[in-house]
């Protein structure tokens, strides 16, 4: 039998990062930059949680008094730093610099992979593991603590409380990301940036601020989502390359969803669900052998739905008019 109040958690605990990542590349592409370093931010943002994270349970361990709170802001602030830096080096590459976009972002994404699995395999030296790996179990409770009352409430709790708090913070910011981007004057004017740089810069709007801004913050949000997959879905485990192709499914997502971060709070969970969906297959059953077969679901959706709006046509599904391109004031 398919047990939905087990596939459910499985699900969203899978779709949170993607979330984090598909929502900070929503507001990246609303100013006009493709960030296709996206997988890459994700892991610096990871690596540097696990980095403040790790230093900071050995001097517990040496005799520090533990603190809750620093259990949650060190690796949190790390984190956020770590991709920060990314989104400031992407801009500067493509923002002062001009370079092509594309090329820079699949740069950094591979920077960013290498970043990670050389600082992971140097904090795994100095632990002196048995495994390849390294295990943060303190740091693990507290970011992966549910509310209490949660397993009191059955399948309800199950299903809806059994979170950790990233998890909810990642709708939250999703929720706020499409209120701010539709609602409001400075979402006007971040999709007027996106749209048409040139007639953004006339009207007054300071195209550069914009661009450094979106890209940045999103930069911030997607590394959160690296940060949620190793303290609370891997466990406080991390393991070099354990990422997968977490971070490219969000990038599709961005397309599945049409721009629009709220949608993507249940696209996330959608192809959470259909990225481990070959798990709930029953065993012995000779569909097994074609599990990876199960894995390419998602992006065979996302390839359907980009032809079905672009069949469509409508403009509101469409991507920003200067996505991807560098803007140059001096031809405006």
């Amino acid at each position: 039998m398919f047990d939905l109040a087990a596939f459910i958690p499985r699900a969203v605990g899978q779709g949170i990062p993607l979330m984090f990542g598909a929502t900070g590349e929503i507001i990246t592409q609303k100013s006009g930059n493709l960030n296709l370093g996206i997988p890459g931010v994700m892991y610096v943002g990871a690596i540097s949680g696990v980095i403040g994270s790790f230093f900071y349970e050995q001097a517990v361990n040496a005799g520090t008094p533990e603190s809750g709170f620093l259990m949650i802001f060190i690796p949190l602030v790390c984190s956020l730093i770590g991709s920060l830096l990314m989104g400031l080096l992407y801009c500067f590459l493509t923002v002062s610099l001009r370079a092509n976009q594309n090329v820079t972002g699949l740069a950094m994404t591979t920077f960013g992979v290498g970043f990670g699995n050389f600082f992971g395999g140097s904090l795994i030296k100095l632990a002196g593991a048995d495994v390849p790996s390294i295990a943060l179990s303190k740091t693990s409770s507290y970011f992966s603590k549910s509310l209490p009352f949660a397993g009191s409430l059955g399948w309800f709790g199950k299903v809806f409380l059994s979170y950790g708090f990233l998890a909810y913070l990642s709708i939250v910011i999703a929720l706020a990301a499409g209120i701010i981007i539709k609602h409001t004057r400075v979402g006007l004017h971040l999709r007027a940036v996106g749209e048409s740089p040139t007639t953004a810069d006339a009207a007054g709007i300071n195209v550069i601020k914009y661009k450094y801004f979106a890209t940045c913050l999103g930069c911030m949000i997607a590394g959160l989502g690296g940060l949620y997959y190793v303290m609370d879905y891997a466990c406080g485990v991390w393991s070099n390359d354990a990422f997968g192709d977490r971070g490219w499914l969000a990038i599709a997502l961005v397309i599945f969803t049409i721009w629009r971060p709220h949608v993507g709070i249940f696209a996330s969970i959608l192809f959470g669900g259909l990225y481990i969906l070959y798990l709930y297959i029953p065993a012995g059953m000779d569909h097994m052998e074609y599990k990876e077969l199960y894995k390419m679901i998602p992006y065979v959706v996302t390839l359907i739905v980009l032809v079905i709006t672009s069949v469509r046509n409508k403009r509101e599904n469409q991507p920003p008019a200067s996505l991807g391109l560098s803007y140059f004031r001096e031809e405006r």
